[in-house]
């Protein structure tokens, strides 16, 4: 009795697994949660005064691996004026990539 327990458990276990697979591994940020991410991480080193995000990630590669990304801008606010940065971040972690001058 308790082995066909202990089956059943796991091929319930292992059909669970099998079908929530794929939603796991491509879960990814929703390009406002990934730009709310950017944000709070520049705005510990510049003055953000706007920002933008494109919807739709794209894949890119630094250091031969490959990262799907959301590209994506701010502009900040210094005694010289307005100065405009462009950005990728990390689809799934959110991790800030790149962070340039336009």
């Amino acid at each position: 009795m308790a082995i066909k327990r202990l089956i059943a458990g796991v091929g319930i276990g292992l059909a669970l697994g099998y079908i929530l697979r794929p939603s796991l591994q491509s879960e990814r940020l929703t390009p406002e949660r990934a730009l709310k991410e950017v944000k709070k991480t520049a705005s510990q080193a510049y003055a953000i005064s706007g920002s933008w995000i494109h919807m739709l990630p794209e894949t890119i590669e630094r250091n031969q691996i490959s990262y799907e990304v959301y590209r994506g801008g701010l502009s900040t606010t210094t005694a010289e004026g307005t100065v405009q940065y462009e950005f990728f971040v990390d689809t799934k972690t959110g991790a800030l990539l790149d962070l340039q001058p336009a």
